[in-house]
């Protein structure tokens, strides 16, 4: 059963320059109690898309499409529904605790607040509450008399987890909830978050730039490039055999354990991710592609199957008397799609 269904989602920002197009046209969809991981560089648009998941983006950001949340849009939820959803229905572990976390106030009431917003719990049982969250994600109980700036990376991180699950969600996104922690903390943390969902069944949406992560983490994985999902499928599949370039150049970059020639000489992608106000025409990716065609910088390419369950955005998926490009555009699709 699906929870979470994306359906053409776009997110534009406007600036005094103009209008920059920060996620362009994505289609995803989430099954209750399935873990779905995000993966592309910075600035690729995964975050943006994220924080549109619960219209938590700034006033100067347009969001279209469609975005079902039980099979309700949260993009046509007027505001009171929408405060019930956050939270309750579904909740964020926000990239940066120490900034995510309101420094002048102790956590214990911080991790309260949702449970006093949305519950009928009275000061006394959200109080209880805390201290049993708390220790859910390993932390003792007196540390909600701490502020944030006492706590260390890891139990800061802890503590947006509890926070999170404070109103028993039944989907959280956790936008790069490791970055800046130590390898033994990330390894803890991403413990303690693969625990709680199998414990208790919830539904998550992990954004990463870290491929090796969410593959040991999520059932599926969507790979993102200037805005767009050029590849998804299940997670070991398209860790372990990435169909687009892109997919293969993010997997590369991380040495294999036991494989001197990777560890030694780890391979990278030159150059950078292009600026969205200025997108390469065809596929935004061909400056960088080791494999593309003189067609690629003129055609854009939309996901084609690319095996069970998986798609690709690359000319290269299908076989070449399958691809046709269709007169008077822009755009390759699959020749049996034209018929």
């Amino acid at each position: 059963m699906s929870l979470l269904h994306l359906r053409d989602v776009a997110v534009t920002y406007r600036v005094a320059a103009g209008e920059v197009p920060a996620v362009r046209g994505v289609s995803l969809e989430l099954e209750a109690g399935r873990a779905l991981g995000v993966a592309g560089e910075s600035g690729s648009g995964k975050s943006t898309l994220a924080m549109a998941l619960l219209r938590l983006l700034p006033r100067d950001a347009r969001v279209t499409g469609e975005i079902l949340l039980d099979g309700e849009d949260v993009l046509t939820m007027k505001w009171g529904r929408l405060r019930a959803v956050r939270w309750a229905s579904a909740s964020v572990v926000f990239q940066g605790a120490q900034h995510a976390l309101n420094p002048v106030r102790r956590v214990g009431d911080q991790i309260a607040e949702p449970l006093l917003v949305h519950g009928p719990a009275t000061p006394a049982e959200a109080r209880r509450k805390v201290a049993e969250l708390l220790e859910q994600v390993g932390l003792p109980a007196w540390r909600a008399r701490s502020h944030p700036h006492e706590l260390s990376g890891g139990q800061r991180q802890r503590v947006m987890i509890a926070m999170a699950l404070a109103c028993s969600p039944r989907l959280i996104i956790a936008d790069e909830p490791t970055t800046a922690l130590d390898v033994m903390i990330q390894a803890q943390v991403l413990t303690l978050i693969r625990s709680l969902i199998a414990e208790q069944g919830i539904s998550l949406i992990m954004i990463s730039h870290d491929l090796s992560v969410l593959a040991s983490m999520c059932d599926r994985l969507a790979v993102m490039y200037a805005g767009r999902v050029v590849e998804s499928g299940p997670s070991h599949e398209v860790f372990q055999d990435a169909r687009h370039p892109y997919g293969k150049a993010l997997a590369a970059a991380f040495p294999t354990v036991g494989d001197p020639a990777s560890r030694l000489a780890p391979r990278g992608l030159g150059g950078d991710p292009p600026d969205p106000m200025r997108l390469p025409g065809g596929c935004s990716f061909h400056p960088r592609c080791p494999v593309s065609l003189p067609s690629c910088a003129s055609a854009d390419v939309e996901l084609w199957p690319a095996g069970e369950s998986r798609t690709a955005a690359c000319v290269h998926v299908r076989p070449a008397d399958e691809k046709t490009e269709i007169p008077g555009t822009s755009v390759m699709r699959p020749a049996k799609e034209d018929a």
